[in-house]
């Protein structure tokens, strides 16, 4: 049982990085080179506040889940690890 949620939680990372790079036409990037733990914004990724919306967008098409203000928004966008936590408490 503990195996099949490791795996989900791997397969969540990486449909959260391909549509990442999908959605905000993140050209000459890979799933491998997206780091979990890397910030989104300025040094990590390099996404800005444009893209923040787009994040807002593709997490209710995509997983069913509202980001309702900037306070949530805030701490669910730091990197691709809390945006994937967010979605899982969101979905629980």
């Amino acid at each position: 049982m503990e195996l099949t949620k490791i795996d989900n939680e791997v397969k969540l990372h990486t449909k959260l990085k391909e549509l990442l790079i999908d959605e905000l036409n993140l050209v000459d990037v890979t799933v491998d080179e997206i780091e979990d733990d890397a910030p989104l914004f300025g040094e990590g990724l390099g996404l800005d506040s444009l893209d923040a919306v787009e994040i807002v967008v593709l997490v209710q098409k995509n997983f069913n889940v509202e980001i309702k203000n900037m306070e949530e928004g805030k701490t669910a966008f730091q990197s691709v690890n809390s945006l994937v936590d967010f979605i899982k408490e969101r979905q629980a």
